[in-house]
Order: structure tokens, then sequence, then C-alpha cells
């Protein structure tokens, strides 16, 4: 299910073959003193290729997870000084509409792009780049399940934002040695505005974390990432069955 995995001419049957291509993006960003600063790029990664590969066995659907970009903009974390890979907006953009015409060129009719991070805009570019080619390609963005996978398992009252409850627990799950278990504390913290254009995380936070991190636990990451690749693989069947009857 990996793009990056198979030969050139094993993609040329995927894309004859109508599969859809999932594009994840990801960021380098500080994710608190106890996770590390891949943790979107990571988790993104993992989620899709999970759910990539569960949809496959459970409805014979084939998409194929594209590499992941690592970086991404993220001044909102510039404040903490390290542990960033800062891309502007418009470089941001123009990279992806290039990923775009590369897969369409070779073929790809559905394409899901699966946001790793809440600050990628790309929905503009989208538009125009749809605008410019066959009226046969299609381009979803996902409403991401995540908060109500959340909500579910420990209430809408425990609070999360960013190198969380939930980054941990699923963190603690999948890869407890990338965590420093002896700095997991809960922040000293305010809730920012989200869509500022001035965010300053550094403003907010004195560790980088923004919710509460006392729930964190292995046994709650196994259940949220359970439930996760459940979810998100009913996404791209849901997709799959939109989209299978419009395309040639």
């Amino acid at each position: 299910m990996e793009f990056g995995k198979l030969t050139y001419q094993e993609i040329k049957d995927a894309a004859q073959s109508n599969w859809i291509a999932i594009i994840p993006t990801g960021c380098t960003e500080q994710q608190g003193i106890h996770l590390p600063v891949d943790f979107d790029t990571w988790f993104v990664g993992e989620l899709c290729n999970a759910a990539s590969s569960m949809v496959a066995d459970k409805f014979n659907i084939n998409s194929l997870v594209l590499p992941i970009m690592p970086f991404g903009p993220t001044p909102e974390h510039l404040g903490f000084g390290a542990g960033y890979i800062n891309i502007p907006q418009s470089l941001h953009e123009s990279v992806f509409q290039e990923v775009l015409q590369s897969i369409t060129e070779q073929g790809f009719q559905r394409i899901i792009i699966w946001q790793g991070c809440g600050q990628h805009h790309l929905s503009p570019m989208v538009e125009r780049f749809l605008s410019s080619v066959s009226e046969n390609i299609n381009v979803f963005f996902p409403a991401l399940p995540y908060q109500n996978i959340w909500e579910k398992f420990v209430g809408p009252d425990v609070i999360g934002g960013h190198a969380d409850g939930f980054a941990t627990s699923i963190s603690l799950y999948l890869r407890p040695n990338d965590v420093r278990k002896d700095k997991i504390r809960n922040p000293d913290f305010t809730m920012p505005d989200w869509e500022s254009p001035d965010l300053d995380f550094s403003k907010h936070t004195d560790t980088g974390s923004i919710g509460d991190l006392s729930v964190a636990s292995a046994k709650l990451g196994k259940q949220l990432w359970v439930a996760l690749v459940e979810e998100c693989s009913k996404i791209i069947y849901d997709y799959d069955q939109r989209t299978k009857a419009d395309t040639p």
C-alpha cells in the first residue's frame, strides 16, 4: 500500500486500475518536552498506512499512501527557538501542487489529502488546480474523527490541543521508547485562538503542550488507535463508494 515501496511499473498498474492515492501532509515542530518533533509526520503516516491496509483487507479497496512530506508551515512554534522546520505557505502550496500534477499525470484520478497538521491550508490551491485539469479528477479533504474518538473514551471535558493526552497516549502505545516518560506533566497553559494569524504557542504554554496529560496511558492509546484505524478505514471506504462510478 506504500507508493515508495513499489516499482514504477506497479505504480502505473495501480493508476490504470483506478486505485486511490492518499497524500499525507506532515510537519516538524515542537511537541512539548516529552514527545519528539516528528510526531505529526510519524502519526499521519502510521494512520494512513494502517487504514489503507485495513480497507484493502476488509473491502478489497486498493489505495496507495505517498511518502510523507515532513515539513510545512509552522510559524506558531518559532517562539520555542528550536525543533522546527518552517516552510512558507506559498512554498507549501507550490510543493503540493506539483505533487498533484505528478500523480494526475501518472493517471491517478481519485486523491485523498490527509492533513497531518491543523495549519495546513491547501483547499484554495486544490481548487485552482482542479480548474485547470480534467473534470474526472477528484480531490478529497476528509473531516478527521480524532476529536470525536477522544471524547468517546475520555469525555468532552478532558482538554486537548497539542502534544496532549491524545498524542501522548498514542505514542505510549505505539512507540514508548520515544517518549520521555519522566517529563510528562500537565503544562501551565491557556487556550489560544487557533485561527489567529499571529498565533504563538510560546505565549500560551510553558512546556509546548496544551491540554490535560494526566489521563495519558498506553492502555488508552491502544483504545484510541483501534478506533482511529477503524474510523479512518471507513473514510476511505465511503470515498471509494462515492467516486468509483464517477471515474473511467
